[in-house]
């Protein structure tokens, strides 16, 4: 069987809240189901004003009431590089997916996608920026996340792990 890495990004615009967020959540879920010597995960943002920072403390908090740590994460800016890296790179929102698509190298468009296409039931397109908001906005990000996340880790099972085995 062929064990190629699948590789999967969260970006969204400072890399402190909605990717690291999605990043900790299915990470999390990675592990419970036993693939992470399968699935590699990480985070960036489309912009540069937090590079080298931990994620939002509201994010963290918010985490660390569900079990998961965040606070090991740090902002990074995203790059060209990262879509030749990278089998999914997944925005937060149509803003972030139209910076990420002019970054995007010729060839490498179709790893592009919004997050919450893996979350169809919620209704939803975009997982709102909750930097200036209160401390629900974070948990309401979080459940969105957490749906989006498994749906990805569905989609992942059946277009990238179960083909391979079949």
């Amino acid at each position: 069987m062929n064990q190629t890495r699948i590789r999967v990004l969260f970006c969204c615009m400072g890399n402190i809240c909605r990717s690291p967020t999605a990043q900790g959540v299915f990470t999390k879920l990675v592990i419970e189901e036993g693939l992470s010597d399968r699935i590699e995960i990480d985070s960036a943002g489309t912009h540069a004003y937090h590079v080298g920072e931990p994620p939002d403390p509201r994010a963290r908090e918010t985490a660390r009431r569900r079990g998961i740590d965040l606070s090991r994460q740090r902002a990074r800016r995203a790059l060209a590089e990262d879509f030749e890296r990278f089998d999914y790179v997944l925005a937060m929102d149509e803003d972030n997916h139209r910076n990420l698509s002019a970054l995007c190298p010729p060839g490498f468009e179709e790893r592009l996608r919004l997050f919450m296409d893996f979350a169809p039931q919620l209704g939803r397109r975009e997982v709102p920026d909750p930097y200036y908001g209160g401390t629900n906005g974070f948990d309401a990000v979080f459940d969105m996340v957490d749906e989006a996340a498994r749906g990805l880790l569905e989609a992942i099972r059946r277009e990238r792990i179960e083909s391979v085995q079949d």
